[in-house]
């Protein structure tokens, strides 16, 4: 799970939904797919540790791939895209980058994160492969979007990794998503969201833009398509100070726990 950035237009309709024709072009394939965007500055809730019934007032959703979509909601389905989940290193078997002396590399932010190999265009149609499916499942089951989480990882890992594979691979994932019919959104990686376009992003992530003062490029890129998730005090006042009035924006628990956890914490502007 990715938390920070670390550096890393449409309008609306009566129900606050946006309809946006993409043509989708693959190797070989050219696709024409409708897709709908979440509707801007409505009530969120970030659920991606955990799954539970949406607070009055939530209308856009984000859940683990693995759980079910809410009805009569928008729903974003998460998928862990760059990185493997905790302990699922296994699956990913030829897939994980090694370091010089062979060692599988992990995200030391987050424990039991391997840190998927997309230095290769052979590995990156590989990757592709494995996170479309889970993206195709996202569709069957009834989501709007998909949210592939750590497009920025290529940024924490600079001597091994960079940009332009991390587009890549993005690119490939957004025309698999836009053939479901599936809107995508750019998670974090600030620095990447004037390239918008080209990589095929229909909307945006971003985890505590307020906090880093970051927000005002996403919107630059995505006008009021922009999702924001903060996890501090500081970071919510400058969010909802800066665009409390058009942009979604939630305070989470840095766990992102479910109620009755302890830890849970859900606030909005």
């Amino acid at each position: 799970m990715s938390r920070s950035p670390l550096h890393s237009r449409t309008a609306l309709t009566a129900a606050g939904a946006v309809a946006l024709a993409a043509l989708v072009c693959a190797p070989g394939n050219a696709t024409a797919a409708t897709i709908t965007l979440p509707p801007a500055g409505a009530g969120f809730d970030y659920q991606i540790g955990g799954a539970y019934t949406p607070p009055a007032g939530v209308e856009v959703v984000t859940r683990d791939h693995e759980d079910s979509p809410v009805s009569g909601l928008y729903n974003i389905c998460y998928v862990n895209a760059f990185q493997t989940q905790p302990g699922a290193a296994g699956e990913w078997k030829g897939l994980l980058l090694q370091d010089a002396d062979g060692n599988v590399v992990y995200d030391d932010e987050w424990a039991g994160e391997a840190v998927l190999d997309i230095t290769t265009e052979a590995n990156r149609k590989a990757i592709a492969e494995k996170v479309g499916g889970w993206i195709d499942d996202c569709a069957a089951k009834g989501y709007q979007a998909v949210e592939p989480d750590n497009f920025d990882t290529y940024d924490r890992f600079s001597d091994l990794l960079d940009a332009s594979q991390a587009q890549d691979l993005i690119q490939r994932l957004a025309a698999r998503a836009h053939a479901a019919g599936l809107a995508i959104a750019q998670k974090n990686t600030a620095d990447l969201a004037a390239n918008r376009e080209a990589n095929g992003l229909d909307f945006a992530v971003a985890e505590e833009c307020g906090r880093y003062e970051e927000c005002d490029t996403y919107t630059e890129a995505f006008d009021d398509h922009v999702i924001v998730i903060e996890y501090d005090d500081e970071g919510m006042a400058n969010a909802c100070a800066g665009w409390g009035d058009t942009l979604s924006i939630v305070k989470r628990d840095y766990d992102v726990t479910t109620p009755g956890s302890g830890e849970y914490v859900r606030e909005t502007c």
